[in-house]
């Protein structure tokens, strides 16, 4: 009878070991959500942008504020319905506290308005470049290291006119809120600089038929200004070919980005030349950007030749939540506030240069003019044509006269 009360007791005693050895491990890894489009058009950008997430975690030991990090992965199809469903997952049932994404920018804008429905959650970008993820009614608890898709823009209007000769340009872009704001970055300089806008295309999203947005572009434009990405980009570019294209084009950033140039086929020599402007340039030559490339390139042989936007962006972001859980030696006690606290005033070095963020929490960093050439090994590249230093989400504008210039959409802005 007491040998049996004893074996009772040393058995609930190892259970109780055992339990407490899970908790204990449980509490020394902390679950982050990622998200990003592992679905639709933009699929080969997603797996692009988790590689960029996953080697910043590999550069931080697998390691932040003393313990493990662990990725819950989203996936969505770029659409801000999917993007929702797919954070409520990771929020609500997967109990994360610090979400990474989304890709995609009116998926960005939908983020955005959940984030104020979870104060106590912490909301870091990925790629979603929407102006106003962050410049009107930001929420107090969304971080956007990254820049948006009117600063990546940067210089390239004025090159367009100045440099290129375009007077007189088309627009061909997807029909929703990132290339509304790629368009507005483009024409924002290339309207001041004395140029026109004739005419604009919006098409939706995994469009696979361009025949009668190439048949509309007007005959006497300079030049045709396209914000298409993945599949769109590959698809439109093939098709512009074929149907003997003329004019020349000029590229949005994710139009002349890693996840277009290096897909194969004819349309590749026709790319060749095309000035373009964003977040990274991949010939440029920087210590921190080379070592960047040489840690793509080691960690996914099967990836891009050089690393794309996504990568870099996904990568950037990881970063700064990484460096801040450092910072604040991973304690999450307080609902995340000293971590928000601490991302709303962190500024580091990126393979890009320095990033910090402004009042909104949106980045103030660099910008690449760029244009496509082909390297000794065949492989597609932007060259560097001008670096844009400390690039603020105004435009260089006070931000009451930024303001004035109203929402972009379809029409706004307009110089015909």
């Amino acid at each position: 009878m007491h040998r049996g009360k004893w074996t009772t007791i040393a058995a609930v005693a190892a259970l109780a070991y055992v339990a407490n050895g899970v908790a204990a491990k449980a509490e020394d890894t902390l679950k982050i959500g990622l998200l990003a489009t592992f679905e639709g058009a933009f699929t080969v950008l997603g797996e692009d942008s988790k590689r960029g997430a996953e080697l910043a975690l590999k550069e931080h030991n697998g390691m932040a504020g003393g313990k493990k990090i662990e990725w819950v992965v989203g996936s969505s199809d770029a659409s801000p319905d999917s993007a929702i469903r797919a954070v409520r997952k990771l929020v609500e049932q997967d109990g994360v506290k610090i979400v990474i994404g989304p890709l995609s920018g009116d998926e960005g804008l939908a983020v955005k308005d959940y984030a104020k429905t979870q104060p106590n959650v912490t909301f870091v970008n990925g790629t979603s470049a929407a102006q106003d993820t962050t410049l009107r009614n930001p929420a107090p608890n969304f971080f956007r290291f990254t820049t948006d898709g009117a600063q990546w823009m940067a210089g390239l209007g004025t090159y367009a006119y100045q440099k290129k000769g375009y007077k007189k340009v088309a627009t061909v872009a997807e029909d929703y809120s990132f290339p509304y704001t790629q368009v507005f970055g483009f024409m924002a300089e290339f309207c001041k600089a004395g140029g026109h806008v004739p005419s604009k295309s919006w098409v939706p999203i995994g469009n696979k038929d361009f025949s009668s947005v190439i048949a509309a572009i007007p005959a006497d434009v300079d030049a045709v200004y396209v914000a298409l990405g993945g599949a769109d980009g590959v698809n439109f570019l093939t098709q512009y070919q074929q149907a003997g294209g003329a004019a020349p084009l000029i590229g949005g950033s994710i139009t002349v980005d890693q996840t277009v140039l290096s897909s194969k086929g004819k349309q590749k020599t026709s790319v060749i030349g095309i000035p373009s402007a964003g977040p990274i340039a991949d010939t440029w030559d920087n210590a921190n950007w080379k070592a960047f490339v040489a840690a793509y390139k080691a960690a996914f042989p099967d990836g891009f030749p050089s690393p794309s936007l996504f990568a870099h962006g996904y990568y950037i972001e990881a970063k700064a939540v990484l460096l801040a859980l450092d910072k604040i030696n991973g304690d999450l006690s307080d609902n995340g506030a000293k971590l928000r606290e601490t991302l709303a005033s962190l500024s580091f070095d990126t393979p890009t240069g320095a990033v910090k963020l402004d009042a909104n929490r949106n980045a103030i960093a660099s910008i690449f003019v760029t244009e496509v050439a082909e390297g000794a090994d065949g492989n597609l590249y932007n060259k560097v044509v001008e670096v844009k230093e400390a690039v603020n989400q105004t435009l260089g504008q006070p931000a009451d006269e930024f303001l004035k210039l109203g929402v972009v959409g379809r029409d706004n802005p307009s110089c015909p």
